[in-house]
């Protein structure tokens, strides 16, 4: 990697304009990080996409939620902690699986799961805590 580390950190309210500047930043940051495989940038990007967007999609409620994200791109990993104000998301994760095909919706969370060698949800009074974590194979040098 040019260099060793490369921070992303955003925030705002729960809005799909959020995940599209999370996408953005992702896609300008990946120019800073030209040693990280393209296969490890689409998942990484895809599984801070869903999450994101699981954030937004399910923020309805009567006060407006907000969401704040950071992103570290470093030499052995991509991680990215995003936590929302957001009342507990209640995860069954033995039930979280890829829907059958013609299904619309549903896959965020098995998609994110399937690419990422850690995927944690935490939650408390405050809020809602996803990290996510996607390792780099080490090269020989």
């Amino acid at each position: 990697m040019a260099t060793d580390e490369f921070d992303i950190q955003l925030d705002g309210p729960a809005r799909l304009a959020l995940v599209d500047s999370v996408l953005d930043a992702l896609d300008a940051a990946w120019a800073d990080a030209p040693d990280v495989p393209d296969e490890d940038r689409t998942l990484f990007t895809l599984a801070v996409s869903e999450v994101a967007t699981n954030m937004v999609q399910h923020s309805d409620g009567p006060t407006q939620v907000t969401v704040r994200i950071g992103i570290r791109l470093a030499s052995d990993a991509l991680t990215a902690t995003l936590v929302d104000t957001a009342p507990p998301a209640s995860i069954d994760w033995h039930g979280v699986a890829m829907p059958d095909e013609n299904s619309e919706s549903g896959r965020g969370l098995a998609l994110a799961r399937s690419v990422l060698d850690e995927f944690t949800h935490t939650y408390d009074e405050n809020g809602n805590t996803w990290w996510l974590c996607r390792r780099l194979a080490q090269s020989a040098d």
